[in-house]
């Protein structure tokens, strides 16, 4: 397995990674956790994919088994724009060092049939590239929404998300929003939990910043 960066006009160029991208996440957060998120043609897409975000894809060979979008704060983002009450009354971040991580998702059926304890190092290797791409940005931390057995996997990677506010019910899911801090500490401790070995991007990806 291996991570890839990609903005929002480079996927476009490939079409089988797009559709491979937005039908996992059908699958995933549709069919699997059921979100309420629309579905058109077994594909996931919402607003912010029209952002120009950037994102991380785990790839096994061409196949995408996971992948996580990446939005900065100072323009429009998830937790700003839609689930504002995850922050209690407080303003949401808008700052050029934090960027918003969402639509996170591992093929749990593909990786957990590629190698013994795959679900774990197929997380882990998408957490440990979150940070090597936030350090490339000299980002401070990474703002997210998730839920509670999301936070619990974090905590035992040893990425301690800063919560900004209690948990809620947002539909079927207890939501909590947090910021999880893109530091030395938190990339070691990732890849001693996940056996990750050197750098969890592959080194031949083109590593655009920013779309």
């Amino acid at each position: 397995m291996k991570v890839i960066v990609r903005t929002r006009t480079a996927l476009l160029h490939d079409l089988d990674l797009a559709m491979g991208m937005h039908r996992l996440r059908g699958r995933v957060f549709k069919e699997r956790l059921d979100w309420d998120v629309s579905i058109a043609g077994g594909l996931e897409i919402d607003q912010y994919d029209a952002l120009k975000p950037t994102y991380l894809l785990l790839l096994e060979q061409r196949e995408v088994v996971g992948c996580v979008r990446l939005l900065p704060t100072t323009g429009r983002n998830m937790l700003a724009d839609t689930f504002p009450v995850l922050l209690d009354g407080h303003a949401a971040p808008n700052e050029s060092r934090i960027w918003e991580s969402s639509r996170f998702c591992v093929d749990t059926e593909q990786v957990a049939t590629t190698a013994e304890n795959g679900l774990r190092e197929a997380t882990f290797l998408l957490f440990a590239a979150m940070i090597e791409w936030g350090q490339q940005l000299d980002l401070q931390a990474i703002a997210t929404v998730t839920d509670l057995r999301m936070e619990r996997i974090l905590r035992r990677a040893g990425w301690q998300l800063n919560r900004l506010g209690p948990p809620r019910q947002i539909g079927a899911t207890q939501a909590v929003a947090g910021l999880l801090p893109v530091t030395d500490n938190a990339l070691g401790a990732i890849r001693a939990a996940g056996k990750i070995s050197g750098r969890a991007i592959d080194a031949q990806s083109s590593l655009p910043l920013a779309a």
